[in-house]
Parts: C-alpha cells; structure tokens; sequence
C-alpha cells in the first residue's frame, strides 16, 4: 500500500529519490513529465484541442512547462499562460524549461490575456508549494482559471488547495486532478471533492525502499495490493470450507436488505449462507435467494457460525436481539446499519463486541455513534481512537471509503463509483465482509479485500448501468472484481 506523506516529508523524499538516481532535479522533472504525457495520450483527447497550460513560478510550473513542450513535440496544439509577473524570480528548473520552450508555442500572462472559449487547461501553477494565506493576484488567477469553459486537469493538487488540511480559502475547481507518486491526504477528503474532481495516482518511480525511510499510519489502497491477501483454495474444497455465515437482517418491509446481503455473500464466495428474519418473510428471501436458508428465532447456536453479519434492515427496536447475539459469540462480527443505530442508542453494547469486530457507518451513522464532526480530519481522529480503545475496525463508507483498522492505520480505498450513491450498496458490503470473515480472512484482510472489491464491482456495474446503477447489478459484478486481479 501506498504511504500518504505530508508536503514536508515529499520534499526529502524527492531528495532521497533524486540521490539514489544520481539525476538532477531538472532531470526528474523531464521524467515527471513524460509520465504525464504517457497518461494524457492514453485519453480520449483529440490532438486539435487547445490544450493551455498555466505555469506558475515553481517546480510545478516547471513541470506544466515541460509537458508543453512534449506535447508540442507530439502535434498537440499548446498554448502557455505564465502565472507570474515579467520580472518574477523563477525557481531555477522552471527557468530552465521556459527556455527550452520552443518559440512556436503562443505564450502570454494569464493576468491580462484571454483564455481560450474552451478545450483543456492544464493547472501547473502552484501545486504542493502552496503554503499559507493566498496573495491578490494568486486568488484572482485561481478565479480566471476556475472561469474556464473547458476541462480543467490539475497537476498534482488544484492550486490552492493545501497537501494536508481542510480549505479555508479558494482553490482550482478541476475536473480531474493527476496527482504524483501518491495521493495527498486533502484529496481524499469529501470537503474537496468540488476541487480535486476524479482523482488519478500517477506513478513516477519511487521505490518502495525509499517510501520505507518514512513512518506512517495512512496508506492507500490499489488493485495491487489486493491479490495477496487473498486465500486460496484446492481443488477438494467443499462448501464447509468456504465458510458458514449467519445474516442477522432484515424485517418487516425491509427484507430486501437481507436479501441483499445475503446474495453478496454467496457472490462473494460463502459456501452455506443463512438468515434470521421473520417468519412471515421466509417467501421473499426464499423466491429471492433460493440457496439461502433460514431461522426464525432461535439464537441458541449463533456460535457455530464461522461469521456473523448484524444490522441491514433490523429495525431499531432490536436492541436486545443483537445483545443476544453478541453476548453468545466470541470471535469478530460485522455491525452495520440499525446494528449501528442500537449501538449509538445503548452505549452498554459496546463492552459486547468481540475484538476484531468491524463496523461499517456511513456519515450519518458514524456522527450518531461518535457526535458531530466539523471535518472529515476530526471523523479519522475519532475512528483511530475508536479502533485503538476496543480493538475494533472501521469503516467509514463514502468516496475513497476510510479503513481504520485496530492497530491504529488507516487505509483509503482506491476504488469506486459515483454511481454506487443508491440504496442497498452497504447491504451488499455487510454481506461481502461477512462472507470473507466466514472463509477465514483476518479482520484487516476481509476489511481491505471487501471494500476494494465492493468499489470495483460498483465500477464495473456503473460501465454498464451508468446513473441507473442498482445495488442488484453490483452483486452481479462481484465474481468480475476476481478475475479483475487475478484471482479465479
């Protein structure tokens, strides 16, 4: 997993990399900016479409110039906004690749000329340098870009916007910002969104060994770290082997969460998946998931189930159900939904759950268990704290959903879609959680496999069903996300 590092820690780390390359930052910079070439050119952009590239001073003005240049060289039709004055004092690489800028290329200030009606903007102006309150023309520059009728691509950070803490000014508003070697911690949180738009992580080299110089608690999760924290299984494997889940879920006209949940399960993998629910609802878990099976009342046995998964659909009257259960089990269980809404309700449960144990709010739900959070650093602090007092996962669902884990790291996820915002999908993760609980994954490993795979399913789903994605098409997608990394 990737290590999120602080603004402070990037610039020893370029210093580091920049050593054990024996290359000069100019170099690298090159380097950079062909990476960033390579990936543009992969997109779905015409050469014809004016792409203007706003410079600022600093190195990552240096790098806007650089990608001007290869463009250029390319046949893409470039043009250069210089974010600086005539006179400014120009970093020294930034410098440099203004001077390789072949004549060609229309440069003027983006202080008193025009830019184009539409096309491409490319922010190159202040990047990861940005450093306390905005001047003048800084926020009259960010405001000319932000007035652009195109597509607005930032490099690295929107300018502006800070590595590390919440906004309190103005800041780029891009489409989609191409970020380098990592994400930084700002654009992982939801008071951006307006700002960093899709979020791309562009490799450019770092080694693992030099990310190893630097501690860390916040990481970031990609396809491939997944692969290998998957357990395998021979080809004598029985469905005792893939586990033997109970879903404590769903009631009266809320069914459809246990059917839900109960249907990631077996898509996921589960070998025998059963349901308490109420009696009178057996006919609609049964037409629905005919593999499943179901109890009534008796939760004399709950300790025989190698996973449990409480909560979608309840009801919030089931305080003592889930006393009942919790009080029955001794191994990690996964809590969700009214499960949550109990728990905020009855602070008495929390000496119930067993270590290991995962809980899965989404924003409202964790503001009902924890209190009212002004941003989203204040949530990562109370869920670390959480997770560190009882020994406890967590999972915050949203965009880049936020993994803290009983140790105390905390993990993004880096996939996703805009079009898992629909009712059902946190059923669909209780049910895949569990699952993987049930076929003997650690509680950090069935957090991270079940988040990313429920992201990329949602991926997958949203290729096809686009807005009208459901939470039924995202299930249908799970068996994908497996061969997706490699998995059969």
């Amino acid at each position: 997993m990737l290590k999120i590092l602080s603004a402070s820690e990037i610039a020893n780390l370029d210093h580091i990399h920049l050593g054990k390359l024996g290359v000069s930052n100019h170099t690298f910079m090159e380097l950079v900016a062909q990476r960033f070439v390579s990936w543009f050119q992969k997109q779905d952009f015409s050469s014809s479409t004016t792409i203007v590239i706003c410079a600022g001073p600093g190195n990552n003005g240096g790098d806007g110039l650089a990608i001007a240049r290869i463009l250029f060289s390319l046949g893409f039709s470039v043009e250069v906004a210089t974010c600086f004055s005539a006179n400014a004092n120009l970093a020294t690489d930034c410098k440099q690749n203004r001077s390789l800028l072949p004549t060609q290329i229309p440069t003027y200030p983006l202080d008193s000329s025009p830019l184009p009606d539409g096309g491409i903007l490319i922010d190159a102006y202040l990047g990861i340098g940005c450093k306390g309150i905005l001047r003048e023309e800084a926020l009259l520059r960010i405001e000319k870009i932000n007035s652009f009728g195109g597509k607005i691509i930032a490099l690295d950070l929107p300018s502006g916007l800070p590595a590390d803490t919440i906004l309190s000014g103005v800041a780029v508003k891009a489409d989609l910002t191409v970020t380098l070697g990592f994400p930084k911690l700002s654009l992982l949180l939801p008071e951006h969104a307006e700002y960093t738009g899709e979020l791309v992580v562009l490799d450019i080299g770092f080694a693992e060994e030099e990310l190893e110089e630097f501690s860390a608690t916040t990481f970031f999760l990609e396809e491939k770290d997944v692969l290998p924290l998957h357990r395998r299984f021979h080809r004598f494997a029985h469905k005792g082997d893939f586990g033997k889940v109970l879903l404590v879920a769903g009631s009266k006209g809320k069914i459809g969460a246990a059917i839900l949940a109960a249907k990631a399960a077996f898509r996921t993998g589960s070998g025998l998946v059963t349901c308490l629910i109420p009696e009178e609802e057996r006919g609609a878990l049964a037409a629905a998931v005919p593999e499943a099976m179901c109890i009534f009342d008796n939760l004399s046995d709950v300790a025989a189930y190698d996973a449990i998964g409480i909560g979608p659909g309840l009801g919030l009257n089931q305080g003592e159900t889930l006393k009942k259960v919790l009080s029955a089990i001794h191994k990690p269980v996964v809590l969700d939904a009214d499960a949550l809404n109990c728990l905020a309700k009855d602070s008495s449960i929390w000496a119930l759950i067993p270590k290991g144990s995962i809980l899965t709010p989404h924003l409202k739900e964790f503001d009902r268990l924890f209190g009212t959070s002004t941003t989203h650093l204040e949530r990562m602090a109370k869920a670390k704290a959480c997770c560190l007092k009882y020994g406890l996962n967590l999972v915050l669902k949203g965009a880049n959903s936020l993994c803290s884990l009983e140790d105390g790291r905390q993990v993004f996820n880096s996939s996703g879609s805009k079009y898992m915002a629909t009712a059902g999908m946190g059923d669909v993760l209780t049910g895949m959680l569990t699952s993987f609980l049930g076929q003997g994954y650690s509680p950090e490993n069935a957090v991270l496999c079940a988040v990313f795979h429920h992201g990329l399913a949602g991926e997958l789903a949203g290729e096809n069903y686009l807005r009208g994605t459901m939470a039924w098409d995202l299930i249908d997608a799970i068996p994908q996300t497996y061969l997706r990394i490699g998995l059969d």
